[in-house]
């Protein structure tokens, strides 16, 4: 990456131009006037895309291990570009995987845990018995996944509990699936399935459940399902992997959902062509419905989501395959969605919120990003559709796996390795 009689290839200064198709130019056709000879006949496509995404991840190793990034522990000040910040601990030990927080209007708060439980804090303690009647889960990347409530919970009688989670099907097959019940004495009652595919529509292997739940102000449910690592799915709509789906609170489908009335189509789809989205929140300002999903390595993908659109996976994609080798130089295609913005290299999109307190008034409808690999807290300022700044708020402190706003105004984060939770409050506060 040095260069030969050229310059470096990681310090930014392309003379031929740095965005990525004129890279893939220069590798393709070369500058003989330079002394660089056309390397197109040597390399496809799809190996130049994969040249384009190893110049991009070696630039940004190099970046990164020049750059200070605030990594903070509790209590200490962090200067970010807005305002200033602190980490206060919420819970920072007793927790296993913790996957997602809800709030009930108590002021309890309701946790997963990837391997099955769901605990509770009360009064700023972890307790220390799980809920039980939690459904068993499937392992890997499955397990006990998201949480939410129902938005009209307080109203008497209506105080559903809503859980996604791997499934496991009597064969040994797994599938995202998604349940509702009830807090009572400790347990988890009254159980109402949501969402429960056939089981021949199982897949094997632990990867890439997804998932994330959201309702919308019309009291909808939404839930991503991730591909399975089951390439070709995506693009299936008889298959319920690599979606995005929607249906009523009570798990019956929306008569106005886009597939509905096609044969063989599952009805509960809203989006296809998705690889493993972790990440849906509506904007408070458009009510946009915006969705984060894990790319390759490469291609990590913000996405805002249509009825009916397919994002492209694994069609089109800005990545290549974990182990180096290219996958496609097709970025873009007639019907498939382009992302409003993606990352090379990956950093392992996964929650997504848009800040919604008073806390912290300079940050009100930024969007905030969570990474697991990169293990970043982005702040993203949206003009419209479009991405038009990014900040890193702290960077390397943990995999970012939930960020939520509090009753309070201030921002909770789940965090693993370690897992603990934190929140983010003003620093002239305290």
């Amino acid at each position: 990456m040095a260069g030969g009689s050229a310059s470096s290839l990681v310090d930014g200064n392309w003379r031929y131009g740095g965005d990525d198709s004129k890279i893939a130019a220069s590798i393709r056709d070369g500058h003989p006037e330079a002394g660089m000879p056309a390397m197109g006949k040597e390399f496809d496509a799809p190996e130049i895309r994969g040249l384009v995404i190893y110049i991009r991840e070696r630039a940004a190793s190099v970046e990164t291990a020049h750059t200070k990034y605030n990594a903070p522990i509790p209590g200490a000040i962090v200067q970010s570009e807005k305002t200033s910040f602190k980490l206060e601990p919420v819970v920072e030990t007793g927790l296993e995987v913790p996957w997602a927080i809800a709030f009930l209007p108590d002021g309890r708060m309701l946790v997963t845990e990837r391997p099955g439980r769901l605990r509770i804090i009360e009064n700023g303690r972890l307790l220390p018995e799980p809920v039980r009647g939690v459904p068993a889960v499937y392992g890997g990347e499955g397990g006990l996944l998201d949480v939410v409530l129902h938005p009209d919970y307080a109203r008497p009688g209506n105080d559903w509990i809503y859980l996604s989670y791997g499934d496991k099907s009597p064969g040994g097959l797994a599938m995202t699936a998604v349940i509702r019940g009830r807090l009572r004495a400790g347990a988890f009652v009254d159980q109402q399935q949501i969402f429960k595919v056939d089981d021949s529509l199982y897949r094997a292997g632990g990867q890439r459940f997804g998932s994330r739940l959201l309702f919308d102000a019309k009291g909808h449910l939404f839930f991503s399902v991730g591909d399975r690592a089951c390439p070709g799915d995506e693009q299936d709509l008889s298959q319920p992997n690599g979606k995005v789906h929607r249906v009523n609170d009570d798990g019956s489908i929306p008569k106005d959902n886009p597939f509905v009335k096609r044969p063989g189509a599952i009805p509960s789809i809203w989006t296809y062509g998705n690889r493993n989205p972790q990440g849906l929140t509506f904007s408070p300002v458009t009510g946009d419905l915006w969705e984060a999903e894990h790319g390759p390595r490469g291609g990590d993908e913000l996405n805002i989501l249509h009825p009916g659109h397919n994002y492209g996976w694994p069609v089109i994609t800005y990545g290549m395959n974990y182990d180096g080798t290219p996958m496609t130089d097709h970025l873009a295609k007639d019907g498939m969605d382009q992302p409003v913005t993606y990352w090379v290299p990956s950093i392992a999109t996964s929650p997504l919120t848009f800040y919604a307190g008073s806390r912290f008034p300079q940050w009100k409808n930024n969007l905030f990003l969570g990474s697991l690999a990169a293990q970043e807290l982005l702040r993203l300022v949206i003009d419209g559709d479009k991405v038009v700044h990014q900040e890193i708020l702290f960077k390397g402190i943990g995999r970012v796996r939930d960020i939520v706003n509090g009753p309070d105004g201030d921002l909770y984060v789940v965090l693993n390795q370690p897992d603990r939770i934190e929140r983010i409050v003003p620093s002239e506060d305290h």
